[in-house]
C-alpha cells in the first residue's frame, strides 16, 4: 500500500495549505489515536487533537519529508502521552464505589476473547515498558526502525534489540498459554 503522504503534500502542509493539512491529519490521526489508546491515555481523542494542534503550529519547521513529519508527529504524541501520565499521577481521579449503582455484567470467556483486544493487551502486560513502547510504535503506529528510535530517543540498534526481545517473550507466552489450554482441555475430557 502506497503511503498517502508524499513530498508534495508535506511541502504544501509546511506552507499551511488547508487541503494538505487535512491530508496529513487524515493520514496520521488514526495511527496516533491507536497509539494513545493503546497506551491507556485518559482521553485519547482529545490528546490526538492536541497533538495535531501542536504539530500544525510548528509544521513549517519540519524537515525530512514524509518520514520526518511522521517522526515529528509521533514524537509529539509520545510527549503528550507522557504528560497525560504525569498529570494523572499528580492528581489521581477518585470515585466512590457504590455497589448499588454498579450495573456491570460479566461476558462469557469466549465473548471476551473474540470481541476484545484485551487478549493482546494481556500479552503486552508481561513485557517491559520499553518493549511495549517499541511494539506499539512499530506495529500500531507503523513507524520504521529509524522513526521509532527518533521518537523514543534511542539508537536503531537498541530498538532492534528491544523488538527482538519483546517478540521472543511474546512467543514464549503464547506457547505457554497454548500448552496450558491443551492441558485444561485434556483434564476436562471425560475418560
Amino acid at each position: 500500500m502506497a503511503d498517502p503522504l508524499t513530498e508534495t503534500i508535506v511541502s504544501e502542509a509546511r506552507a499551511n495549505t488547508p487541503a494538505a493539512l487535512r491530508a496529513v491529519y487524515e493520514s496520521l490521526a488514526p495511527s496516533v489515536l491507536g497509539y494513545l489508546k493503546s497506551k491507556g491515555c485518559e482521553d485519547p481523542e482529545a490528546l490526538t487533537q492536541d497533538v495535531f494542534l501542536a504539530v500544525f503550529s510548528r509544521i513549517s519547521t519540519v524537515s525530512g519529508g514524509p518520514a520526518g513529519l511522521r517522526t515529528f508527529v509521533f514524537s509529539v504524541a509520545h510527549a503528550r502521552m507522557v504528560d497525560d501520565y504525569r498529570r494523572r499521577e499528580r492528581q489521581p481521579a477518585t470515585a466512590p464505589y457504590d455497589p448499588q449503582l454498579d450495573q456491570r455484567t460479566t461476558e462469557s470467556a469466549e465473548d471476551a476473547v473474540v470481541h476484545s483486544p484485551l487478549a493482546a493487551a494481556e500479552l503486552l502486560d508481561g513485557l517491559s515498558e520499553p518493549q511495549r513502547e517499541v511494539l506499539l510504535l512499530r506495529v500500531v503506529a507503523d513507524l520504521s526502525l529509524e522513526e521509532t528510535a527518533a521518537t523514543m530517543g534511542k539508537t536503531v540498534n537498541s530498538v532492534k534489540q528491544l523488538q527482538r526481545r519483546a517478540l521472543l517473550a511474546l512467543k514464549e507466552r503464547m506457547a505457554g498459554k497454548e500448552a496450558a489450554d491443551k492441558h485444561e482441555q485434556h483434564v476436562q475430557q471425560p475418560q
